[in-house]
């Protein structure tokens, strides 16, 4: 569906906003154009390997998933290791890193990890922020949201 919607409209920016498995990152630079979930060493060598085979022309861009509630369930970059993995990414691997991204804890103040994931993007020289979703999307526009993820509420009966 998507293939053909880039080929009718190939100024269109294709976000990819769910979990990655390494073995789906070539069919998947292939399509999307931004990646929202960017959070272990092993998917960002998989991306640099793939970027490089495919000789992709066009810039692909990430957003670091950071973990800020240390949830053991939950992927995403711990933010004791968030500066070293980001340079790794940029200095290293040569990957277009746009911002952060985070899914704050279900029973926790979502305000709390937005400030946070701000905070640590300001440190980190970046200036995208994904965070907020259908329930919290508000929340996250005023802590400085440049994306949202609102999937769910596009798809209410």
């Amino acid at each position: 569906k998507f293939i053909e919607i880039k080929k009718k409209y190939p100024d269109i920016e294709l976000h990819m906003t769910g979990p990655m498995q390494t073995n789906k990152v070539k069919k998947s630079l292939e399509l999307f154009d931004v990646f929202h979930t960017l959070d272990r060493e092993k998917l960002a060598l998989e991306f640099n390997k793939q970027i490089t085979n495919l000789s992709l022309k066009s810039q692909k861009s990430f957003f670091i998933q950071v973990n800020t509630g240390d949830e053991a369930q939950k992927s995403g970059v711990s933010i004791n290791n968030l500066k070293g993995f980001t340079d790794y990414c940029i200095k290293d691997l040569n990957l277009n890193v746009i911002g952060l991204m985070c899914i704050p804890p279900i029973n926790d103040n979502a305000e709390k990890h937005f400030i946070l994931l701000k905070n640590l993007a300001k440190k980190n020289n970046l200036y995208n922020l994904s965070m907020g979703m259908s329930a919290d999307y508000k929340i996250a526009i005023q802590c400085g949201a440049t994306h949202i993820r609102i999937g769910s509420m596009l798809f209410k009966n």
